[in-house]
C-alpha cells in the first residue's frame, strides 16, 4: 500500500529570508505512516489546486503570528510579528483544501489559523490580553508537558485517547479567542485557553494547539493524533 502524501506549509526564517522545516514535523508524519513534503511557499490559485491533486492531506505548521487583519482587527504592538506572503498562501490553501475536503492537521499557528479563516477571533499576546498563571510559553525541552487540558467528552478527540485529562507541552504567545462557529471545541486549558477543535462536517480537520511534533517520541497521545491524521489522508 502507498504512503499518504502529507503536505506541510513551510516555515520561513525572516532573517535567511529561506523556507526551512523543524525535523519533527516530517517525522511525526513519517513515523506516522505518512510521506511528509515541504510545499513551496506559493498563493497562486493554480498552483495549490495541482499540489493539492498530489497530496492526500495537509499539515498546518507553527510559526509567525496570524495577520490581525484576517480577523478584523489592528495589530495590537510590535509583539505581534506576521509574514504576509504566508497568511496569503494559508488563506487560498485553507479555501481550497475545505472545498475539495482533504484531511488537515493544524499545529500552534495552525489552530490560530483556521479559527481565524473561518470567522473566530485571536488573541494577539496572551500577557497582555490573557494573563495566567498557566505556563502557555515554556523553555527547553519542548517535549516535556508543562499544563493539563481537559478533554470534552464527545469530540473526536476524546474518542481517539479515551482520556478527560492530558498533559501537554506549551510553546505560544497568541491563542483562539472567540471561537468560530463552524468549529467545536475539543479540549480545554487549565485557565480556560481553547486547546483543540475539530470540524466535524469534513472528512477530517483537526487543530491543536500544543505541540505533537516535538513530544511525540516520548508522548503516546502525540503519536495517535499523528496517526489518527495519516489514516484519514489514507482512506482518500
Amino acid at each position: 500500500m502507498k504512503k499518504p502524501i502529507i503536505g506541510l506549509v513551510p516555515l520561513f526564517d525572516d532573517e535567511k529570508e529561506s523556507l526551512w522545516m523543524l525535523p519533527g514535523y516530517m517525522d511525526g508524519i513519517a513515523e506516522a505512516g505518512g510521506m511528509p513534503i515541504m510545499l513551496p511557499m506559493t498563493a497562486d490559485k493554480a498552483a495549490i489546486n495541482q499540489l493539492l491533486d498530489t497530496v492526500d492531506g495537509i499539515l498546518m505548521t507553527g510559526g509567525h503570528d496570524v495577520s490581525p487583519g484576517i480577523y478584523g482587527e489592528k495589530k495590537l504592538d510590535d509583539t505581534v510579528v506576521c509574514n504576509a506572503a504566508r497568511d496569503s498562501m494559508e488563506k487560498e490553501l485553507l479555501r481550497q483544501a475545505l472545498e475539495k475536503d482533504i484531511p488537515i492537521l493544524g499545529i500552534c499557528r495552525g489552530i490560530q489559523f483556521i479559527n481565524a479563516f473561518l470567522g473566530g477571533t485571536l488573541y494577539q499576546d496572551l500577557g497582555k490580553q490573557h494573563p495566567s498563571e498557566t505556563e502557555h510559553h515554556q523553555k527547553p525541552p519542548y517535549d516535556v508537558p508543562i499544563h493539563e487540558v481537559k478533554i470534552i467528552q464527545d469530540s473526536g478527540l476524546y474518542r481517539l485517547l479515551r482520556e478527560y485529562v492530558i498533559s501537554v507541552n506549551s510553546y505560544h504567545h497568541q491563542a483562539v479567542k472567540d471561537v468560530a462557529d463552524e468549529l467545536k471545541v475539543m479540549a480545554v486549558s487549565e485557565d480556560g485557553l481553547v486547546e483543540a477543535v475539530e470540524l466535524p462536517e469534513k472528512r477530517f480537520v483537526w487543530a491543536v494547539q500544543w505541540h505533537p511534533e516535538f513530544s511525540y517520541r516520548v508522548d503516546d497521545n502525540s503519536k495517535l493524533i499523528f496517526r489518527e491524521f495519516v489514516k484519514h489522508c489514507q482512506e482518500l
